[in-house]
């Protein structure tokens, strides 16, 4: 690992780019940045590289997007040498083709991990971002790119009495990287998001009893996971240009099957035998079995009753199938998750469901944890809660723009971006999958690549250019914060209490978070704002280089 204090002189280090995350965005930026010759380095809370996949170690944690479309494509010979051996990749694989990448392209030697971003602030006078760290130190760089994951800052427990509870407490964004053993352990579950879907079956595995307490059920589809095959794997290889392209330019950032038909528009036979062809397939392919699955409520509500049959099929006992059917939200309208053996494990003897709508957690005790029915007895609690997504991460630093504005008083009603990469009163600062970007609602590793090889486009042109300073005007950002409303207000996705409209933390606005008009659409949106001299940003040079 690279040495940590670096020969630069801290009282003089400035960059050309900081870059705050060493996670897939992060390392991505930095081999650009060094493409270009710009000096760039990394500053990450984490002690490695990996991001998400560095701190989310929790028992089953995997991807759920196929292996083969959740990696880069920037290296010919990266895609070639690396071998995926499951359809949907587990995460100590991710986590070593993360080191893997960090290794072959030298790139831990321009990061500093175990480095804590506090605060940013902009210079006016110096064309300056100035970074802060929780141990006092400071890094200057002209531009700042915050490559800082949209689900990375995890949602705190806040259960009255959590302090006196007497068992340890997990929280799976936030996993011990030494493992747990729940071997004869009585163990509570709190959630039943992607992360519980996931974790759920590997504790059961382990605990003399699994409790899952459950507010709200999620839609989950069969991951059907297996082996990759050689004759697959090879025939993906042989043709990954086109296999990337076809990603690229897609709805979803991936080689998923697209709709071609509205549900209205086939019959019933038809549609269920299309749905099953899916539901066959598995994965996130059942969203778009008709293009109207996202749009259109009744076409909606035929697939979410086709799914709620598949868990009653699924679950023996009916009361128990019927509270793990969601009734509260459309189908897809909260993060669709993608399970392996989910609904089977309720079949266990050695697991329980406690519905929380009935009788939310009152408190946790010494002992366990008590509703507003009952008191419980655990020997450990794991808290599946999920994260302050997507803005989370950007306000858990303070950052401070032109003036002094604080980016945090700027979103008090809400994330206000130009394409989720620039900030009118933040100059020279770009977010990577920022809001109102497509991110989650995408495969996030096109996503990535797309941001940054935009930023990085952008940073070479102003080198040519002989400028040095970028903002994103204000009637652009405007224009574009409206423009994501209208267009999220023209599918099903905000009649979901979600987070990505922000329902899971108490006190966030209640706005549309990602950008839901397509990847492949809103790719050609920034190409072309680039192409036209980056139109709805004010470009000009500060009159002094870093």
């Amino acid at each position: 690992m690279a040495d940590q204090a670096g020969n630069e002189n801290r009282e003089e280090a400035q960059f050309d780019v900081v870059i705050v995350g060493a996670g897939f965005s992060g390392m991505y930026m930095l081999h650009k940045c060094r493409g270009l010759g710009l000096r760039a380095v990394v500053l990450d809370a984490a002690s490695d590289v990996g991001g998400t996949w560095y701190w989310n170690r929790y028992p089953g944690a995997r991807c759920d997007i196929h292996s083969m479309d959740y990696s880069y494509s920037f290296d010919e010979d990266l895609q070639q040498e690396w071998e995926w051996s499951e359809r949907y990749s587990p995460q100590p694989e991710i986590l070593s083709y993360v080191e893997h990448v960090a290794e072959r392209f030298d790139l831990r030697r321009d990061i500093r991990f175990d480095t804590t971003v506090v605060a940013a602030s902009y210079d006016e006078d110096a064309n300056l971002w100035h970074l802060e760290t929780s141990t006092g130190e400071t890094w200057s760089g002209t531009y700042c790119v915050l490559a800082v994951g949209c689900l990375s800052v995890p949602q705190k427990p806040d259960f009255d009495g959590l302090d006196q509870f007497k068992g340890p407490w997990y929280h799976t964004g936030l996993w011990p990287h030494e493992g747990v053993d729940f071997t004869g352990l009585d163990v509570a579950v709190v959630g039943t998001g992607s992360s519980a879907i996931q974790s759920i079956p590997q504790i059961a595995k382990q605990a003399r009893h699994l409790t899952v307490f459950q507010r709200t059920p999620n839609f989950a589809v069969p991951a059907w996971n297996r082996k990759l095959g050689e004759e697959e794997v090879r025939e993906i290889k042989e043709n990954y240009t086109a296999y990337r392209e076809y990603a690229r330019w897609s709805e979803s950032g991936y080689n998923g099957e697209e709709a071609h038909e509205s549900g209205h528009d086939v019959s019933e036979n038809r549609r269920i035998s299309e749905l099953e062809r899916r539901w066959a397939v598995g994965g996130f392919t059942v969203l778009s079995t008709f293009s109207d699955v996202g749009s259109d409520l009744e076409v909606n509500e035929m697939v979410a009753d086709f799914a709620r049959d598949k868990i009653r099929q699924r679950v023996d006992d009916p009361e128990v199938a019927e509270l793990l059917c969601p009734k509260n939200h459309p189908f897809g309208t909260k993060r669709l998750c993608v399970d392996i053996d989910y609904y089977e494990t309720y079949n266990l003897p050695n697991v329980s469901l406690v519905n929380l709508s009935d009788a939310p957690i009152e408190a946790i005790t010494p002992d366990g944890l008590k509703t507003t029915e009952k008191a419980y007895s655990f020997d450990a609690i794991v808290f599946a809660i999920g994260f302050d997504a997507m803005t989370g991460p950007l306000l858990n630093i303070d950052i401070k723009g032109r003036g002094g504005q604080s980016l945090r008083e700027k979103w008090v009603d809400g994330p206000q971006t130009y394409l989720g990469l620039g900030v009118a009163g933040f100059p020279n600062m770009f977010t990577v999958t920022g809001p109102q970007s497509p991110s989650v609602l995408t495969n996030m590793m096109s996503a990535i690549e797309q941001h940054v090889e935009w930023i990085s486009d952008c940073l070479g042109y102003m080198k040519d250019q002989n400028l040095d300073c970028i903002e994103a005007a204000e009637e652009a950002e405007r224009d574009w914060v409206k423009h994501n409303l209208e267009v999220a207000d023209t599918t099903l996705y905000p009649q979901a209490d979600s987070w990505y409209v922000g329902a899971n933390m108490e006190g966030k606005p209640r706005v549309f978070y990602p950008y839901v008009g397509g990847f492949g659409e809103y790719r050609k949106k920034c190409d072309a704002i680039a192409a036209e001299g980056y139109r709805g940003f004010e470009l000009g040079s500060a009159g002094q280089q870093a």
